[in-house]
């Protein structure tokens, strides 16, 4: 998988990382953050996606790189980098299923399909459908 890791890193750049790689991985390949730099913002368990940016030293006061700020009712999420506050904007999602949600990709790993939230517990036939148009992988 290809991964971007930028932001306060020694050397940032794109990398080519086994499948299953780990944020730490993707950061360790960078060569480590940069003297003063903190990871704290950063799930470094957290399993890559293919084509992902990863940004070392991102306050939570700046944009997001992966998903950019836009309309709630005219957003398309990407399910893989969107963050719960984001998924409670999709119809009939609130906080417990954005959670489970946020919790089916880091248990499972990244969202592969759309139709992968019916296997998410609260998301029926009905409740599927109206958040299909609304979301991407």
């Amino acid at each position: 998988m290809t991964v971007h890791v930028a932001g306060k890193i020694r050397k940032p750049g794109v990398y080519l990382l086994p499948s299953g790689a780990r944020v730490t991985d993707a950061v360790t390949a960078a060569g480590g953050v940069s003297r003063g730099a903190s990871t704290g913002s950063l799930n470094l368990a957290r399993r890559l996606i293919d084509g992902e940016q990863i940004v070392v030293g991102a306050t939570s006061g700046q944009p997001s790189p992966v998903v950019p700020a836009a309309d709630p009712a005219t957003a398309i999420l990407d399910l893989n980098t969107a963050t719960p506050d984001q998924l409670e904007q999709l119809p009939g999602v609130g906080e417990v299923l954005a959670a489970r949600i946020v919790e089916f990709r880091t248990g499972r790993g990244a969202f592969t399909t759309v139709n992968q939230l019916r296997e998410v517990s609260g998301i029926g036939p009905r409740k599927f459908e109206e958040i299909k148009p609304k979301v991407r992988v």
